[in-house]
């Protein structure tokens, strides 16, 4: 179903990053060690975009809250530094934006690259300081992954090489090697919900009345991470997520997740990757969001993310606007032609695209 839309996309992502040909060897930063599954999914599509297609090294691979500028400049051999992709160039997640500034200001002696990226600024005053900042460096390239963003970075960060491409996340394309999307299926809709400063305020379901509507987040949110809690804090953290939170208390997930890691010839590759414990935990993360979308016969979802899971599985979904451009521009972009997707701004139309979908795909 839809392998040549899926396929042409893919290409698309391979042309647009050709200006990453040129490099051999990287230090890769921002590592989402949080629980927001769609920022996993980007970590992974770049690593295997930068593992399997480009065969570059990574010599050093960092969060921002584990970086260290000591064991980067001993491990990275003076490699260019890329930063992952996502929607957080702005000011609306100030401290991922900050951590991002003080490595192009301190870092002007090599390569630094921003993989691909949306652009949103609230106050002026912060575009124009990010804009010194980014001009001052000699050699900074920004991926950005809409129009608008594009428009954005070509104005203001003129002293850069600026690019438009889709997110990295859809390297993974064809990747998940999984079964039937109807075996595990129900006839619930999922509305996979964003609650934070992204929610757009002015966009409600509240008319869409279905007894079989299942409103969730992220299952991860759930979880236990202890990032900020010390080598021990975190042990225990982990050891009541795994055991517990993704083991005892969901014996269903975690039997299907072992068989995943299994027999799913990614996880290989992630196991002779460097760094291949931050990579296996992303993918194990990974399938939980897999999980909770193949309960479903059909997505509605604020995420971004939640859109682009639903290209990698081929499911039935409703993507609708968040606080800002960033899910109508990439939609606009780089998927409005996909037929198992539908771009919604009044909420009225929601029941007529459910139903249209659900009878296109024989629910």
């Amino acid at each position: 179903m839809n392998h040549n839309v899926l396929r042409e996309l893919k290409q698309s992502l391979h042309d647009c990053l050709r200006p990453m040909e040129a490099y051999s060897e990287c230090v890769f930063l921002d590592y989402p060690d949080y629980l927001n599954l769609g920022d996993h999914l980007i970590w992974l599509g770049s690593i295997f975009y930068l593992r399997n297609t480009l065969n570059l090294k990574i010599n050093y691979c960092a969060s921002k809250e584990n970086f260290s500028d000591l064991e980067m400049e001993t491990k990275s051999n003076q490699s260019p530094i890329f930063f992952n992709g996502g929607g957080n160039l702005g000011d609306l997640w100030s401290e991922f934006q900050e951590f991002r500034e003080y490595i192009i200001e301190k870092y002007k002696d090599r390569p630094i690259v921003i993989l691909p990226q949306s652009i949103y600024f609230k106050n002026p005053d912060n575009l124009h300081k990010t804009a010194k900042i980014f001009n001052s460096h000699p050699n900074l390239t920004i991926f950005v992954r809409d129009n608008y963003s594009y428009q954005i970075a070509s104005t203001f960060f003129d002293n850069c090489q600026v690019f438009k491409a889709p997110d990295l996340a859809l390297e993974m394309i064809n990747s998940l090697n999984l079964p039937s999307k109807k075996q595990e299926e129900s006839n619930s809709i999922l509305y996979l919900c964003r609650k934070d400063q992204e929610l757009n305020p002015d966009f409600n379901l509240n008319k869409f009345n279905r007894s079989n509507l299942v409103v969730e987040d992220w299952p991860s949110f759930n979880w236990k991470l202890g990032v900020e809690k010390g080598k021990m804090g975190r042990l225990l953290a982990t050891i009541y997520r795994e055991g517990w939170q993704r083991g005892l208390q969901t014996p269903k997930e975690w039997l299907t997740r072992q068989k995943w890691l299994a027999f799913n010839p990614q996880t290989k590759i992630l196991q002779n990757t460097d760094y291949a414990n931050l990579h296996l935990n992303s993918w194990s993360f990974v399938h939980s969001a897999i999980n909770q979308f193949n309960q479903h016969q059909l997505i509605i979802t604020n995420r971004l993310h939640g859109h682009i899971l639903g290209i990698l599985l081929e499911k039935p979904h409703i993507f609708l606007p968040n606080s800002y451009h960033k899910n109508e521009q990439f939609y606009q972009t780089w998927t409005s032609d996909l037929p198992f997707c539908r771009f919604v701004k009044d909420a009225d139309q929601i029941p007529l695209m459910v139903s249209e979908l659900l009878e296109f795909y024989d629910y």
